[in-house]
């Protein structure tokens, strides 16, 4: 009797049979679902970023046990460092990973990249620092010429050869620049150089138009992060050299002095103050370097 009212509930609402069958094969699909996405995104198997920079980009294509999928953003020409050696990385170090998470890195390039040499003629030794910087190339030597105008320009050169406006040049390259003295013999102010990197010292001083006179790097292990602890003429804010006047500097590795105490202690030696008269306005006897950007003859 029982049976026969089962069957009589089929035959009466066979519908209710169908909505129970879509019932149950919803469950199993979204069960199967939630299994593949599970297993898909590896859930709870998260790794940390290992910290990448510094190491060969092909060490890590031939050993990468999280399988990082590595995305090349950008590659670096520097001079005298190897190619494909891994700069920046993205995510950083210490971040938590899943397993072939994409991996955004900069590298140092193996070769340079070719820049287009701007016209440099009729700007002033600063503009044409700073222009020469800001395409990759490395600015040399100063070369003063009689010329009617001072401190501008004339033409440029690299490894003694002429280069034009508009000619290509590979990218690091070392580029001299011939100068106009003007009507006179021109003098700027030694920049302060202690605590500063041979990157930043070097824009300083050609940006002054004087010369970079010879580096000692004796026992640096970094020569890109070592700092100046010695120049040569000194730095006193008033004195004032020739144009093309070589500055002599003398290199620490940053991670053996603090470069805040070593700036602070630096003492200017009064007997190669040329004009001591422009001191007295100043506190401690001497300028700053943000007091010198203050004053138009002073700054570089």
């Amino acid at each position: 009797m029982k049976k026969d009212r089962k069957q009589t509930i089929w035959v009466r609402w066979p519908w209710l049979l169908h909505v129970l069958l879509m019932l149950g094969v919803s469950v199993v699909v979204l069960a199967l679902v939630f299994a593949f996405i599970k297993v898909y995104a590896r859930h709870g198997q998260e790794f940390e970023m290992p910290d990448l920079v510094g190491s060969r980009l092909a060490d890590l294509e031939a050993d990468n046990p999280i399988r990082l999928d590595v995305v090349v953003m950008d590659s670096v020409y520097r001079p005298g460092d190897e190619g494909g050696v891994i700069l920046t990385q993205d995510p950083k170090e210490g971040t938590r990973v899943k397993r072939g998470r994409k991996c955004y890195i900069t590298t140092t390039a193996f070769r340079p990249e070719d820049a287009v040499m701007p016209e440099l003629s009729g700007l002033t030794v600063r503009q044409a620092v700073s222009e020469l910087i800001s395409i990759g190339l490395v600015p040399g030597k100063l070369k003063f010429v009689d010329d009617p105008y001072k401190n501008n320009v004339i033409s440029q050169s690299c490894k003694g050869k002429a280069v034009y406006a508009g000619q290509g040049i590979e990218r690091g390259a070392v580029v001299d620049l011939t100068v106009g003295l003007g009507d006179g013999m021109g003098r700027s102010v030694v920049p302060f150089a202690i605590g500063r990197t041979s990157e930043r010292v070097r824009r300083d001083i050609l940006s002054a138009s004087l010369n970079v006179g010879r580096e000692h790097f004796d026992g640096v292990k970094n020569r890109r992060t070592a700092v100046v602890y010695r120049q040569e003429p000194d730095y006193t804010g008033v004195s004032k050299y020739p144009y093309g006047t070589r500055v002599e500097l003398w290199y620490i590795d940053a991670d053996q002095t603090d470069v805040q105490r070593m700036v602070r202690e630096f003492k200017v030696d009064s007997s190669k103050i040329v004009y001591p008269d422009e001191m007295e306005e100043y506190h401690d006897g001497r300028p700053t370097p943000d007091q010198i950007d203050e004053r138009e003859d002073w700054a570089w």
